[in-house]
């Protein structure tokens, strides 16, 4: 699969159809794998963590889920085919899962929300296995909590795990677990398991086209998120300049060289 660079990280160009053949296929090897999905907010946080840059370079499949990067991709040259935020490419691996009787299990979010959600999905898709937890904040970094939650995922034995943890947790977590998650193939999910259950709204489709769904969120929960918006992303304008210039470089070289 072609890798496009954004910034430090990178997504697959593929589209959500050849997305979910892959984690069949992932699912058919029984190795398992994990699933990014990165955004402004990822790009700009793997820019100082070396942690998050390392979870990326070996993630099975990362999916691109952000408009702002759609364009990003455009202008250098490689575009995407499709944006899939994680909150369009769950509910089709779902309904993937259902039909083909994987075991699913839901990782994180608040208590209650998991479950909420896969009554959401048992209603629309009757037969699916979902099983769900919600640890304890910061078990990940309890040896104990930690080790309850590894047993109980080993027991379940899942062929899909989605975590709904957060950036940068949900992606070091996948990469630190990668060997004792077994056959799972892990996903990402950050607020999706929220969105299904109706905990938060989306934002509407004009406004996500529009690479807007940042300032819906920011109305909605002003003091969660005025930090990340306001804050730390706006770096993503240095980056995408940065990533700009190297691509016209590469380019220029590639022509020289032709010429040659």
């Amino acid at each position: 699969m072609k890798r496009v660079h954004l910034g430090a990280i990178y997504a697959h160009a593929v589209t959500t159809g050849q997305a979910l053949d892959e984690v069949a296929k992932l699912v058919a090897a029984g190795k398992g794998g994990y699933i990014v999905t990165p955004n402004v907010d990822h790009v700009v946080q793997a820019e100082h963590s070396e942690a998050l840059r390392e979870a990326y370079e070996e993630a099975s499949l990362s999916l691109v889920d952000g408009q702002p990067l759609m364009w990003l991709s455009r202008m250098t040259g490689e575009p995407f085919p499709e944006k899939i935020s994680g909150s369009d490419f769950v509910p089709a691996l779902i309904r993937l899962a259902a039909r083909e009787h994987w075991r699913v299990f839901f990782l994180g979010a608040a208590e209650g929300v998991g479950a909420k959600a896969a009554e959401v999905f048992r209603s629309q898709y009757p037969g699916v296995q979902i099983e769900t937890h919600s640890p304890t904040f910061g078990f990940e970094e309890d040896p104990l909590e930690s080790a309850k939650v590894l047993c109980m995922l080993r027991e379940a034995d899942p062929q899909i795990l989605v975590l709904a943890l957060g950036c940068p947790k949900q992606e070091l977590l996948m990469h630190r677990w990668r060997q004792e998650l077994g056959r799972a193939v892990a996903i990402g999910a950050g607020a999706t398991l929220d969105f299904v259950a109706g905990n938060a709204a989306r934002s509407p489709r004009w406004m996500s086209a529009a690479g807007l769904e940042w300032l819906y969120r920011l109305a909605r929960e002003p003091r969660r998120l005025a930090h990340r918006y306001l804050v730390r992303d706006p770096e993503i304008v240095k980056i995408a300049w940065r990533t700009l210039w190297r691509s016209r470089e590469a380019t220029g070289r590639e022509e020289v060289g032709g010429g040659r």
